[in-house]
């Protein structure tokens, strides 16, 4: 697994791919992937067996996971995309953006 810069619940925007410029909050980080789910970002059509929760079945519209590596994080203080570091503030190690230095 490896140590990634984003959360869940942060907002970020798509940076690369057919989804460019979309922006969500995220929903679900999968580590050993290294891929997220945005919200409303990346949706595709599954077709669905009927089952206990959904007893219709059909073609149900959800969210793929991005790779993170085509997403950028949005600072909350200009709402442009930023990139992440992390500082040491009593003690505790927390992230920053790098382009408003705004604690995250």
């Amino acid at each position: 697994m490896t140590k990634l810069k984003i959360k869940t619940g942060d907002t970020v925007r798509v940076i690369a791919g057919d989804h460019k410029g979309a922006e969500g909050k995220i929903l679900r980080i999968d580590r050993e992937k290294n891929k997220a789910i945005v919200e409303g970002s990346n949706v595709v059509k599954k077709h669905e067996k009927p089952s206990a929760q959904n007893p219709q079945g059909g073609i149900v519209e959800k969210e793929a996971p991005i790779h993170v590596s085509n997403l950028s994080l949005i600072d909350p203080k200009s709402g442009d995309a930023t990139r992440v570091g992390f500082e040491i503030k009593d003690g505790k190690k927390v992230r920053v953006a790098k382009k408003s230095g705004e604690l995250l």
